[in-house]
């Protein structure tokens, strides 16, 4: 499928009620309104082309955008290429499809994670704690070790950080708490010394999990389907 195709595509299942919600949710103008559900039956059409890929992206259009993060080929994107992208980012949407369709499928996914981290950039600091929540969420036998430094860096961290990096080192926080039993307890203790995460949603009805309840709530999940 060719890249004019694509954008008449996208720009056809665009709705104006769509507009208004991803607007509240801190979108640019440059996009269409397409739901989540439209752009993945588009991407399922596409399959894996790294050549629109790249297209797509440089567009700037947000569902380009999107679209592009389903589409690359994780074995044939460049590490270079990510470090420019995670630079373009403006909104907390794209910044996660990014890290959980692209970026922490990628080889060297612990790499972008590490150097994302330490920017105090919004959106570059959240997508490395997004790819922190990924790894810990993910099936590759981590060490505790890998983990315990970056719980350090949260308890010491979050209140100071910016709002939606904030918010992703609490998500951090609750994945890497859901881990196993050692990493629970460090996490349910981290998160006790905390206390509330306050973060701004915007003019959404979005809230912030409160991460000891999370915890809680994803073990009690675990226990439940050990069972069955």
């Amino acid at each position: 499928m060719e890249l004019a195709e694509v954008l008449a595509k996208l720009e056809a299942m665009g709705t104006e009620q769509n507009r208004k919600v991803y607007g509240r949710h801190g979108i640019g103008v440059n996009m269409f309104g397409v739901s989540f559900a439209e752009m993945k039956k588009l991407a399922k059409e596409i399959k894996k082309d790294q050549r629109l890929t790249e297209q797509l992206w440089e567009t700037g259009n947000w569902e380009a955008r999107v679209v592009a993060t389903m589409i690359a080929d994780p074995k044939l994107i460049e590490e270079a290429q990510l470090h420019t992208w995670v630079e373009c980012l403006t909104d907390h949407t794209l910044t996660d499809v990014l890290t959980s369709n692209l970026a922490s499928k990628t080889p060297f996914a612990q790499a972008l994670m590490v150097a994302w981290i330490r920017s105090e950039e919004e959106w570059v600091g959240r997508a490395g704690w997004q790819m922190l929540t990924q790894l810990a969420l993910g099936k590759e036998p981590l060490p505790d070790e890998f983990f315990e430094p970056f719980l350090e860096k949260i308890g010491t961290g979050i209140h100071q950080s910016k709002n939606r990096i904030k918010e992703a080192m609490n998500t951090a926080l609750i994945a890497i708490g859901s881990r196993n039993d050692l990493l629970e307890a460090k996490a349910l203790q981290l998160a006790a010394a905390i206390g509330k995460v306050k973060v701004d949603h915007g003019e959404t009805a979005c809230k912030t999990p409160d991460a000891t309840a999370y915890i809680n709530k994803m073990k009690q999940r675990k226990l439940a389907k050990a069972k069955a």
